[in-house]
């Protein structure tokens, strides 16, 4: 999967007018394209069309015209485009409750790095984290995280054949899994592979 160019972006004045109707496809497409594992995880897999909706929101809303400010924008986003070989994801904890969420966060140090994906019978792949900068201290996790699931030519040769897929955390205060994947989603994350 290619990394967005400048020519990708929908200058703001066109934007503007199919703001609306863009929103609710990149809505259809991201419903396709998340997994939850148990109540208070979710992955959202990420691509060209996620990262667009997120550059394109980010120069409405800060007014960017200037090319070298909408440059800085593109790099910004652009790793988190798959390159074919992988899937990227935002792994967000989600507490809607402020007390509850405090403490989670606090039990859960060191969940980004116990995610996982297997393609059939492969043995897991535990994601790479926030390779951008550390979001986690000694005491609490972030409540959001970037991951890359990086695959070896033969996990993404078997999932473009049709493996099963299935992915999970494997922390001692939260352990979950979908195994396997609906196959609504799963057909979403092999588009993702070249």
């Amino acid at each position: 999967m290619q990394p967005l160019q400048r020519q990708d972006l929908m200058p703001l004045e066109r934007y503007h007018t199919e703001r609306v109707s863009f929103r609710q496809a990149v809505i259809a497409h991201k419903a396709r394209r998340s997994v939850a594992l148990g109540v208070h995880a979710t992955l959202y897999f990420e691509d060209r069309m996620t990262i667009q909706y997120q550059i394109q929101e980010m120069l409405r809303v800060e007014r960017i015209f200037a090319a070298e400010a909408i440059q800085e924008e593109l790099d910004a986003y652009n790793p988190l485009v798959p390159d074919g070989e992988n899937w990227k994801a935002t792994f967000m904890l989600e507490y809607p409750d402020i007390e509850e969420r405090r403490v989670a966060l606090a039990q859960l140090v060191g969940v980004e790095h116990r995610v996982w994906a297997r393609v059939g019978d492969a043995e897991p792949v535990f994601a790479f984290a926030d390779e951008d900068l550390e979001r986690s201290r000694d005491n609490k996790t972030s409540a959001v995280h970037f991951l890359r699931f990086q695959l070896s030519p033969a996990m993404a040769a078997a999932a473009r054949a049709g493996a099963t897929l299935a992915m999970g955390i494997d922390h001692p205060a939260y352990r979950h899994a979908q195994d396997p994947l609906a196959e609504s989603v799963r057909a979403a994350l092999v588009c993702d592979l070249a």
